[in-house]
């Protein structure tokens, strides 16, 4: 059976066992005209003034008023360009309310992530951006210098937040929004939590505590501490305006969600929920799935490891094929590495016990290898098979799960690459439970870490 390859054009289709369950996204429809559904989404945005009015109220009580606009790193495939680009609209919105270009920031929120290098950003941002000189600059998580303390959250996070943002008179924060394995959703208020804040602030907001809690999970937004508390931070830095969108496969505006912190991005909420979740017949023997867009490294891969749970039976196998294209690190920071070293040699209960223990210090980024620790609680960890071309085999001495390429000899410039990976990985199953294919129940996860599988009888 073949399905579409996740990783696009230039690799051939996947090719899976023919008793695969494909678990799909119906999806929404892309919008017949994005370009006007944008603008339309300013100036009528939900339970809020338009961008229009706020703007030109901020210039008029401040003539050198100074406006910033959020924007995603390229970890998201937010359109901040092209006929569906959202950022253009928000500026000339504020160029036309009397903003001058030199008033103007766009400042990428790549929380704990590196910063993105100028290639990057100049291929991920609107050309007239730079054409029209507005200034550029990464947030600094690390930088003390460029943050400003707003005080503490009720559970104690120190509220640090880049300079550039509270500095500025107008606050515009943008994203997209899709499910989320540990806040439920994204966009809306982790623009600024945790896209902008100190390295500090991710003690309480990504601590074990919060990470462990049963509904730090997808598509849960109620009760969910790490929404709740990103959602205080994002009030304490405040937010004058949010641009939202949801997407499609093929990462097509679907929707636009634009206005108050709270309201919009609730709205947006509901919008993707009757589509990212998927009815299965039964949790899986075996699951094949694929780290998507967002998958740049080993750190974002643990996405599609935690959106599968719902497919994967106790002790079964995961599959993971990833495209691992971040030009600075393939699998992660040296904090990340670290913490996955110490689950891959202790086991997630071990390693879950020693992160509340009083003697361990706070590192950053543990907070995704907790991620994984919540995979290998369903399944041991060599029933995970994992693949991304990019990734040196000498890098998995530390690194959790099966190399597949240990398993074969495949050319990996082969286009079908993937598929030959996939079929060394089921070899491998059957050999190690003495079942065929055939006898056993397989589900592939065509969207990847977008998509929540749930069982559902009939």
């Amino acid at each position: 059976m073949l399905a579409a390859n996740p990783f696009g054009p230039s690799f051939g289709d996947l090719q899976i066992p023919d008793n695969t369950f494909i678990a799909h996204m119906e999806g929404a429809s892309p919008m017949a005209n994005p370009g006007k559904a944008i603008l339309e989404s300013l100036s009528a945005p939900i339970a809020s003034e338009s961008l229009a009015k706020i703007a030109k109220g901020k210039k008029d009580a401040k003539k050198a008023a100074k406006a910033v606009i959020v924007v995603s790193d390229n970890t998201r495939p937010v359109p901040y360009k092209g006929e569906e680009g959202i950022l253009m609209p928000v500026i000339d919105t504020l160029m036309d309310a009397g903003f001058k270009a030199d008033e103007i920031t766009v400042l990428i929120a790549t929380g704990m992530h590196r910063p993105m290098a100028e290639g990057e950003i100049r291929s991920m941002l609107d050309s007239r951006v730079f054409d029209l000189g507005i200034k550029v600059v990464n947030h600094e998580p690390k930088n003390d210098a460029r943050l400003s303390f707003l005080g503490m959250t009720k559970r104690g996070t120190k509220v640090m937040i880049d300079s550039v943002y509270t500095e500025a008179d107008l606050k515009i924060a943008t994203g997209l929004v899709e499910s989320h394995f540990m806040a439920g959703a994204s966009g809306g208020r982790k623009a600024i939590c945790p896209g902008i804040i100190g390295e500090e602030s991710t003690f309480i907001f990504h601590g074990p505590a919060l990470m462990d809690d049963e509904n730090s999970r997808d598509l849960v937004i109620e009760g969910n501490p790490v929404h709740e508390e990103s959602l205080e931070v994002a009030k304490m830095a405040g937010v004058d305006f949010i641009v939202n969108v949801t997407l499609d496969h093929s990462f097509h505006v679907t929707g636009v969600f634009s206005g108050d912190l709270e309201k919009a991005h609730l709205a947006a909420v509901e919008h993707i929920r009757k589509d990212v979740e998927v009815a299965i017949p039964a949790q899986a023997d075996i699951v094949i799935t694929h780290a998507g867009f967002v998958g740049i490294n080993h750190y974002q891969a643990a996405k599609c490891g935690v959106a599968s749970l719902g497919a994967l039976k106790k002790d079964g196998y995961l599959i993971t094929i990833a495209n691992c294209t971040d030009q600075g690190n393939v699998i992660g920071s040296a904090n990340y590495r670290t913490a996955l070293a110490l689950l891959h040699l202790d086991g997630p209960d071990k390693f879950n016990k020693l992160l509340r223990s009083p003697d361990w210090v706070f590192l950053p980024e543990q907070w995704q290898v907790q991620e994984w620790a919540k995979v290998f609680r369903r399944i041991p960890e060599n029933h995970y098979y994992f693949f991304a071309p990019q990734i040196p085999h000498r890098e998995f001495d530390l690194l959790p799960g099966i190399d597949i390429r240990t398993l074969g000899n495949e050319d990996e410039k082969d286009k079908n690459v993937y598929s030959r990976m996939v079929e060394l990985a089921i070899s491998d199953i059957e050999k190690r439970t003495g079942k065929k294919r055939e006898d056993m129940k397989i589900i592939y996860i065509a969207d990847g870490p977008y998509e929540i599988p749930v069982v559902k009888e009939g």
